[in-house]
C-alpha cells in the first residue's frame, strides 16, 4: 500500500478547512444528507468490505455484519432520528444576579477532525466515530491500518465513492503517515489504539492543543465468583475470547475464578470453547486468524508463561492459535503484565472477593471489567473501569444507547449515540442580556446598595 505524501494531507487538510469556514455543514439538512449517504454507501460496499475482512482477518461475513457492518447502521439510524434533538440549543437558569438576561447552550462542530483507526475491528472503529463527526457538522480526514490492507483499500474506494474530497477524504500508509498527520493542526483527532501509541497521539496534539478522544485497551479482567452460574460464566467469557480470535480491546483478557469452583470452572470453560468452535477450530468458518507474523510471534511466547490446560495448538503458516487455557500464572509474566490481544486466558484462584478485586484495583484502570455471580453491585461501586458487565462480557458495546470509552490509561472520553455527537461538537455558553435595563451594581466603585449586592451573590 503507496503512503499518502506530505503535500496530499497538506491540500485535503486545507480543502476541508476552507469548506468548513463556509458553514455548509451547520445545516441540519446538510448532516442528514451526509449521514444518509454514508448508510447508502455502506449498503453499496457491504459485501466487498466482508470479503476484504474474510480475506485480511479469515473473519466470517456473519461475524464480521454482527461485531462491525451492524453495529455502523445502528448508529446511523440513531444519529439520524436524534440529531435534531441533540442540536437543539438548550436554555438553561439565569440567577435573577443577572437580570434582565437569559441563557441557552449551543452545540458547534469542532471543525476538520482525524480519525485514526486500528486493524481489529477496521470497518466499525473507522466508521462509527465518522459518524459522530457527520452529525456533529465537521468534516473528517480518515485513517485506516495497513495491517488490514484489502479492508483498507476498499474503505478508501467506498469513502470516494460517498463524499467529496473536502466534506470526507481517507489516507493510507504506515506510522510514518500517523508522524506526518499528527504534524498538522486539527480541530479534533479521534485514536483507537494502544495505550502507548495514545502517549504519542497526545503529545503530538499537546503542540497545537487538540483536544483528543483516546479509545484504548488494557487488561480487561473477569471476576468469576463462587456462587456464580459456572456454565453460563464459562460459556460467555470463552465467546467473549472466541470473538475475532481475542484481538478485541475489550476482550476479557484473563480471569480470576474463586478457589472453590476452579476446577469445575476451567473443565467448564474447555467445554464451552469445544461447543462454540467444535473438535478443530481451524477448519471452523467463524474462527478469526491473528493479524500478522509479528502478533502471532508474540502470542506464542506468551504460551510459555504458564501451565496450558487447554489449547496451545498453533500454525504458523496459518497464523492460527487454538484458544488456550494458561494455569500456575505468575502475576509478573509477561502474560499479565501486556495486553495479551489474543485466544489466550490466563486462570488465577482467589479466596475472598476483596483479594480479587484488590489485585484489578492495584493495576492501571481497565477498558472492561468483568464480573459473574451475586455481588455485581458491590463489585461496581470498588471499582473503576471505562465499562461493564455483570454476568456477561462484550455486550455493553452493542448497546449504542451506553457510552463507550476508557479512563486513565485505558483513555479518555467516550462515544456512541449523543456522546458521538458531543465528542465533535463544542459546547458553547450563551448569556444574552437585556438592553431596556442597565443595573447599577457591577460598576465600579461598588457602594451602592452594596449589602443588597452582597446578598444577591
Amino acid at each position: 500500500m503507496q503512503n499518502s505524501t506530505a503535500e496530499i494531507i497538506l491540500e485535503i487538510r486545507e480543502r476541508q478547512k476552507a469548506a468548513f469556514k463556509t458553514g455548509v455543514s451547520l445545516s441540519l439538512n446538510e448532516r442528514r444528507r451526509l449521514l444518509l449517504r454514508l448508510k447508502n454507501g455502506l449498503t453499496k460496499w457491504e459485501a466487498r468490505l466482508t470479503d476484504a475482512l474474510w480475506t485480511d482477518l479469515h473473519k466470517s461475513y456473519k461475524e464480521a455484519y454482527l461485531t462491525e457492518i451492524s453495529i455502523v447502521y445502528n448508529e446511523i439510524d440513531l444519529h439520524l432520528k436524534n440529531i435534531e434533538k441533540w442540536a437543539k440549543p438548550q436554555r438553561v437558569k439565569t440567577p435573577i444576579k443577572l437580570f434582565p438576561a437569559s441563557s441557552k447552550v449551543i452545540r458547534q462542530p469542532l471543525g476538520t477532525a482525524l480519525i485514526i483507526a486500528p486493524w481489529n475491528y477496521p470497518v466499525q472503529l473507522l466508521l462509527n466515530p465518522l459518524v459522530g463527526a457527520l452529525s456533529a457538522g465537521c468534516t473528517a480526514v480518515l485513517k485506516p491500518s495497513p495491517y488490514v490492507p484489502h479492508v483498507s483499500e476498499t474503505l478508501e474506494a467506498m469513502i470516494k465513492d460517498c463524499f467529496k474530497e473536502e466534506e470526507v477524504a481517507i489516507v493510507q500508509g504506515n506510522r510514518e503517515v500517523n508522524t506526518l498527520l499528527l504534524e498538522q493542526r486539527w480541530d479534533v483527532i479521534f485514536f483507537t489504539g494502544s495505550p502507548a501509541l495514545g502517549k504519542v497521539v497526545m503529545e503530538a496534539a499537546a503542540n497545537h492543543l487538540t483536544p483528543v478522544v483516546l479509545e484504548l485497551g488494557g487488561k480487561s479482567p473477569c471476576i468469576v465468583d463462587k456462587d456464580a452460574d459456572i456454565r453460563l460464566a464459562a460459556r460467555r467469557t470463552a465467546w467473549g475470547k472466541c470473538l475475532n480470535a481475542g484481538q478485541t480491546c475489550i476482550a476479557p483478557d484473563y480471569i480470576l475464578v474463586h478457589q472453590d469452583i476452579r476446577d469445575k470452572f476451567i473443565a467448564e470453560l474447555g467445554r464451552q470453547f469445544d461447543s462454540l468452535l467444535g473438535e478443530k477450530p481451524m477448519e471452523f468458518e467463524h474462527y478469526v486468524r491473528i493479524v500478522s507474523d509479528k502478533a502471532f510471534d508474540r502470542l506464542c511466547g506468551y504460551l510459555k508463561c504458564g501451565k496450558v490446560v487447554y489449547g496451545g495448538d498453533t500454525d504458523a503458516s496459518q497464523r492460527y492459535i487454538q484458544p488456550t487455557i494458561l494455569t500456575e500464572v505468575d502475576p509478573g509474566s509477561p502474560v499479565m503484565q501486556e495486553e495479551i490481544f489474543g485466544p489466550i486466558f490466563p486462570v488465577m484462584s482467589f479466596a475472598s472477593l476483596d483479594e480479587a478485586i484488590d489485585f484489578v484495583s492495584g493495576r492501571e484502570s481497565p477498558l472492561a471489567y468483568y464480573y459473574f455471580g451475586k455481588s455485581g453491585k458491590e463489585v461496581m461501586e470498588r471499582s473503576i473501569s471505562g465499562g461493564a458487565c455483570v454476568n456477561d462480557t462484550i455486550m455493553h458495546i452493542a448497546n449504542e444507547y451506553l457510552p463507550f470509552g476508557g479512563v486513565g490509561n485505558s483513555g479518555m472520553s467516550r462515544y456512541h449515540g449523543r456522546d458521538s455527537f458531543e465528542a465533535f461538537s463544542h459546547t458553547r455558553s450563551v448569556l444574552t442580556s437585556g438592553s431596556w435595563l442597565d443595573t447599577p451594581f457591577r460598576y465600579m466603585p461598588y457602594e451602592k446598595l452594596w449589602k443588597l449586592v452582597k446578598k444577591l451573590l
